[in-house]
């Protein structure tokens, strides 16, 4: 992801203006006065998305309430991740940006220190309670800001084979110690079943759990970027699934891979801590075992606590290039909040809505396809999304990633030290804040 020099300069000058989702609590908003002038007549819009079938829920805007207030929105695909964030940042410069983004949650503090998207806050405010607090936190970062309206979110859940369960006597772990426990049983039951493996092909996944824990691994500190990868939390995370892995108690093959979905419909891997959209992917991965597994919460770091991570997710943002950005944000409100448009965004593009009131309405009213005998599939993932807890997300995620992948791949493959993994991630992500000019509070 690319950091313009100048775009760096004003973000340390700024940087508490994202504070709160990183860890210094709530301060004024800041960042784009204005993202344009919207001009009276015709509007027309141009949405960045990678979403499928996007087209389809933006043809319900355009024949109804865009037709009404003027406002066209077109459509153009793009890819995701890292390669559409510098797109964005290339266009940004270039001052060609379109007037919406669909933008993951851990890239908008990226978008935001490069002043890419606007604060839309005035324009969307009152959305807010349309939303779960942990998942609208993605999107003020913290502050009096809003610079995306939610969409669709990955609050993460267990997910085991029901069958399987009950043929090795084992009950469903609801802390993380008794997940070892399980893993360990059924190692001595069935040595040649695992419970689950460590994947270290996704990030998102470790940052999930890492969440769950109460990890922040971005603050601010006055102007100041703190990255705290290192901290107590995701060491108590990374040693828990270290020490599991350095006994042989579960597997540490990556995930996505034709092995991978074999031990799935094999059985034997018996459990996955994934997130909500996993019966799609399970669908592909496990097809021979369709109705043999069971969603449940999140195993707990102690009894007492109900939280959960997020693992995948995004948002609608409104560009600092668009000369009409309040159309943009009526139609990023429509998209996120109104009903037929979350029905169409579930049926045409499989998502699972960030809105609170969709989570149990339209196409969640009743379970996947994959898990039809679980009646309250949707119901219990209502629940679950409730629990969100806040992120702490910072201007170099990418980094951080690729260097989890690295560091716990290799420690992974040699049963070695998770913790000095963590190390090496934190000390690249700090090297790299400092590399782009960003000031960073040791």
């Amino acid at each position: 992801m690319p950091i313009t020099k100048r775009r760096r300069l004003v973000f340390r000058t700024a940087a508490t203006c994202v504070a709160a989702a990183l860890g210094a609590g709530a301060l004024a908003a800041c960042g784009s006065e204005d993202a344009g002038e919207d001009s009276s007549g015709p509007v027309s819009l141009t949405y960045w998305t990678w979403t499928p079938g996007m087209d389809k829920v933006v043809d319900l805007w355009n024949k109804g309430p865009g037709k009404k207030d003027q406002i066209t929105v077109t459509v153009k695909k793009q890819a995701s991740g890292d390669t559409l964030v510098t797109k964005i940042l290339t266009a940004h410069k270039a001052g060609k940006g379109p007037d919406l983004v669909q933008a993951e949650y851990q890239a908008l503090p990226t978008l935001v220190s490069n002043d890419a998207v606007a604060d839309i806050a005035d324009e969307v405010g009152d959305a807010k309670g349309k939303f779960a607090e942990g998942v609208w936190q993605q999107t003020t970062l913290g502050t009096d800001s809003v610079y995306a309206v939610p969409q669709d979110i990955g609050p993460m859940m267990f997910y085991y084979r029901q069958d399987l369960f009950e043929k090795y006597d084992l009950k469903v772990p609801s802390t993380w110690e008794q997940f070892a426990e399980t893993a360990r049983a059924l190692k001595k039951k069935s040595p040649d079943t695992d419970l689950t493996t460590f994947s270290a092909n996704d990030s998102g996944l470790f940052a999930g759990l890492a969440q769950q824990a109460g990890a922040k691994w971005w603050t601010t500190s006055g102007d100041k970027w703190k990255v705290g990868i290192n901290d107590a939390a995701s060491q108590k995370v990374a040693g828990f699934w270290g020490d599991l892995v350095k006994e042989g108690a579960i597997d540490d093959q990556p995930m996505y891979t034709p092995a991978w979905n074999k031990a799935l419909n094999t059985g034997k891997q018996i459990a996955w801590v994934s997130a909500v959209w996993a019966p799609g992917t399970l669908t592909t991965a496990a097809p021979d075992t369709k109705g043999k597994w069971a969603m449940a919460p999140l195993p707990q770091w102690s009894p007492s606590e109900n939280v959960t991570g997020s693992w995948g997710g995004s948002s609608t943002a409104v560009t600092t290039d668009s000369k009409n950005k309040a159309a943009a944000a009526k139609f990023a409100a429509w998209l996120n909040t109104d009903g037929d448009a979350l029905n169409a965004l579930a049926k045409e593009s499989g998502i699972y809505p960030a809105s609170t009131s969709a989570q149990l309405s339209g196409a969640f009213t009743t379970p996947p396809d994959y898990f039809s005998h679980q009646a309250d599939f949707y119901t219990k993932a209502a629940e679950i999304a409730e629990t969100t807890a806040p992120s702490a997300w910072g201007p170099n995620v990418n980094v951080a990633y690729t260097t989890f992948k690295d560091a716990f791949g290799k420690a992974a493959k040699d049963k070695s030290d998770f913790a000095a993994a963590l190390r090496v991630m934190q000390d690249d992500t700090v090297a790299d804040l400092k590399k782009q000019g960003f000031e960073v509070s040791e």
